[in-house]
């Protein structure tokens, strides 16, 4: 038997031997037929697991997955090697689906990716109780517990497939579980007996840093020159996105900016990139990673606080995939804390505050009672939030709970909506182009691309238009914006933020009542989760690898010998020592005021030394801060 999977490995993967874990695990699945509980960290192969199980057997392997476009990428992945796989994601209609879902009984094909949502429709229950199934993979199965850190109530529903297939085993799979999110997703996915199989979340190869600075631009510039080679930076917003990588840029450390509300296009565009290392930074949100197989990235920077220890060791974890030296470093100052517990305590919406938007969204759409059930609107927020006077950030977080409990669903790309009708004739279209030269190509495009589009208004795709004629979108939209000035066409034009599809009908305080418990659970969840983020950017004295996996649930540990703490320890210095970096300082400061920066680099003591002596220093107060963030003697 697992002659057969190294073949299969071999003959797609082109690997000759399989990685810690995933032989054992195969021989679980497939030989045993037994239900499976898969903890692996971020990069350890996690897909090979259930992918090639359902290589060996005759039939389709069903994987749920939340992460759509993860899906398709790996649907695409599997397709470009000649394995049939297929995934139902949004915008499918009724008579497209049905045709896909018999090609899943019928077509020979060898993989089903679907999000829970979907096991919601009785046409899709229907058909995989009809189907040839080996086996069900649960990737991201933390998402079925309470107490993980993406619950996600439609995950209760998967349990459901058990009495469509009940001789069929089940594979749960994730990179981020403590103990008792482990326990819940067995009993949630109601797994008898599985096997559990758990790698060390211990990554030795990275070192994990924690550094305090009142300038994080200064040292976010000598990490990244510290760290060469492949970078992510995350950040929290997607103004800042575009600050920081400007910013890097600026000090010629080429970066792109990526977020959620970029276009599919140019997102594409900027992790082609980053992959190529054409951009050797990546700064973005945390909608950027998840799927994405670079090995070689050196240096992951979290430029603000993460929200959870599991989304910051899986982040973390896209460092060093290949095994090489790397560094996951968190830089942050005294003010990240409130803005931590301000961003994330603060805006928890409240169960009256989530009923209130839930109310407010359908009066926006003006949907009626009883009524809304798939029904799906472009959602500009900004506007949203102004008409009813609301605070965004509380007012988004109420939004993604009603997501969560599958009440909406929230598409974040950025949505430009175009679409013209051409309101001279063509012989005058055609005298208007011979003096206006630049809107040639783009008029003959867009004629060469939609027909009727003299007769009627026409939806417009942007970015095959602005792609086909070699402009950014930007600059297609000034154009458009022009002719309509110039009364040459009738162009309707909007920008949303979201789209929003209502998955259930509404029903008011009805529709919300079941959750409410949940709700409050997952704010207690929240808040000691974003302790826990806290308590290990404060803790000093143990190895930062240590603290990790003590979260995770790891006992047997010890120091990794690379980290901050670690380092800091090993760096004791003498008492000599401490004496001429203490004297050094005040010499210095004797000829004026001096930025902890400046005096590192003037005086030539590591920085690490130098920031404790001026610890001790503004202990014992001798020397005071200034308004300017710089420090001077205190003159008695």
């Amino acid at each position: 038997m697992i002659s057969e999977a190294r073949n299969i490995l071999k003959k797609y993967w082109g690997h000759e031997s399989f990685r810690s874990l995933q032989e054992e695990i195969i021989t679980a699945s497939v030989e045993e037929g037994k239900d499976v509980v898969a903890l692996m960290p971020t990069g350890g192969g996690k897909s090979l697991c259930f992918q090639i199980p359902g290589l060996m057997q005759e039939g389709i392997c069903i994987v749920i997955s939340p992460l759509i476009a993860l899906m398709q990428d790996q649907v695409n992945f599997l397709k470009e090697k000649g394995i049939k796989a297929i995934a139902l994601t949004g915008g499918i209609s009724y008579s497209d689906l049905d045709a896909m879902l018999d090609n899943c009984i019928y077509g020979n094909y060898k993989f089903l990716y679907l999000s829970p949502e979907r096991l919601q429709q009785d046409l899709v229950k229907q058909r995989i109780k009809q189907m040839n199934v080996n086996l069900i993979a649960i990737d991201e199965a933390h998402c079925i517990s309470q107490w993980g850190h993406d619950f996600r109530p439609s995950y209760l529903n998967i349990a459901q497939i058990k009495e469509l297939q009940p001789q069929v085993p089940m594979m749960a799979l994730t990179a981020t579980a403590t103990k008792t999110v482990l326990e819940d997703i067995i009993k949630q996915l109601d797994l008898k007996q599985p096997s559990i199989f758990q790698k060390s979340f211990e990554r030795k190869n990275i070192a994990y840093r924690v550094v305090s600075a009142h300038d994080k631009n200064y040292y976010l510039l000598e990490m990244l020159r510290l760290h060469e080679g492949s970078a992510i930076v995350y950040v929290r917003s997607r103004n800042a996105t575009t600050e920081i990588s400007n910013f890097l840029n600026q000090n010629k450390i080429t970066s792109a900016a990526f977020h959620g509300g970029l276009s599919n296009s140019e997102k594409e565009h900027k992790l082609k990139q980053w992959i190529l290392e054409e951009k050797r930074v990546m700064v973005a949100t945390n909608a950027f990673g998840m799927g994405i197989d670079k090995s070689n990235v050196r240096c992951i920077i979290h430029y603000n606080l993460p929200e959870s220890l599991e989304s910051y060791f899986q982040e973390a974890g896209r460092a060093g995939r290949d095994e090489k030296e790397a560094a996951a470093i968190i830089i942050t100052n005294a003010s990240d804390i409130p803005r931590l517990k301000n961003q994330f305590l603060s805006s928890l919406p409240s169960k009256d505050y989530i009923q209130l938007i839930y109310k407010k969204l359908n009066s926006y759409f003006r949907i009626a009672y009883g009524e809304g059930e798939g029904e799906k609107f472009n959602f500009n927020f900004a506007d949203f939030c102004k008409v009813y006077n609301l605070k965004p950030n509380i007012t988004y977080n109420a939004l993604t709970v009603l997501e969560r409990f599958g009440i909406i669903a929230l598409s974040q790309e950025f949505y430009k909506k175009l679409s013209l009708q051409f309101l001279i004739p063509s012989k005058e279209l055609l005298f208007y182009l011979e003096k206006n030269l630049t809107m040639d190509l783009l008029v003959k495009t867009i004629l060469r691309s939609y027909g009727g589009i003299y007769e009627n208004k026409t939806e417009i795709d942007l970015d095959k238009i602005s792609e086909k004629v070699n402009l950014k979108i930007s600059e297609t939209i000034k154009l458009l914006l022009r002719m309509q000035a110039e009364k040459i066409i009738d162009l309707d034009y909007n920008e949303h933020d979201i789209s929003i599809n209502f998955l259930v009908p509404r029903e008011d305080d009805h529709t919300i009542n079941p959750f409410l418990r949940l709700i409050s659970m997952q704010n207690k969840s929240k808040e000691a989760k974003i302790e826990s983020v806290l308590q290990y950017i404060g803790n000093e004295e143990t190895c930062k690898s240590e603290q990790l996996l003590h979260y995770f649930g790891e006992d047997k540990t010890q120091a990794c010998g690379i980290c901050s703490v670690c380092t800091k320890l090993n760096e004791k210095l003498p008492v000599e020592q401490i004496k001429n970096i203490y004297s050094a300082i005040i010499k210095q400061l004797e000829t004026g005021s001096y930025s902890s920066r400046e005096l590192v680099r003037d005086l030539g003591f590591s920085e690490n030394h130098v920031l404790e002596t001026i610890k001790l220093l503004l202990e014992r107060k001798i020397i005071t801060v200034t308004p300017i963030q710089k420090y001077k003697l205190i003159h008695l």
